[in-house]
């Protein structure tokens, strides 16, 4: 598990692994197909990545929050919905409201999440890699590459099997 963590922090960064160009073949195979095989390599990647070893993604992504899940997650805090947003929210510079710090205040220090059961729809869907959600969020993933190590090993996989197809 480790190993792709690593391999994924010693990689990201270089330039032939931003995946710009296999990206853009990928906005030409959205589908089904692609859709089935990203789940596919999810499923294979995440065996291996374990998020509570890494959690980078709640270290440095602030969520966007949708009006339920503030309203959720205030509730479940016993706090009124403002002075929720108040506390722990911001608009960003396209108008969503997002935590205001990161690492997100809710992250404990073992990697494990305050409130878990409740937390906002974009960390539930998050990395946005499996079936449901692949080739709907393709702008995303060259980006989400550089934040977790699962994307980066899945977009990596896929390349790998598609150019040898």
């Amino acid at each position: 598990m480790a190993d792709l963590i690593q391999r994924w922090q010693e990689q990201k960064d270089n330039p032939r692994h931003k995946k710009t160009k296999f990206i853009q073949k990928l906005r030409k195979l959205r589908g089904k197909e692609l859709d089935e095989l990203a789940d596919t390599v999810h499923e294979e990647v995440f065996q291996s990545v374990d998020c509570l070893a890494c959690a980078n993604c709640c270290s440095s992504i602030p969520p966007m929050l949708n009006r339920t899940d503030i309203q959720r997650i205030a509730k479940h805090l016993g706090m009124k919905t403002a002075a929720f947003e108040e506390t722990y929210l911001r608009m960003d510079e396209d108008g969503d409201m997002v935590m205001k710090e990161t690492p997100c205040p809710f992250l404990l220090p073992d990697n494990m999440c305050l409130i878990y059961e409740y937390r906002p729809r974009a960390c539930r869907e998050y990395p946005h890699t499996d079936q449901q959600s692949f080739s709907k969020h393709l702008r995303l993933h060259k980006t989400n590459a550089q934040y977790c190590p699962g994307v980066f090993h899945i977009l990596d996989r896929m390349e790998k099997s598609m150019n040898n197809h």
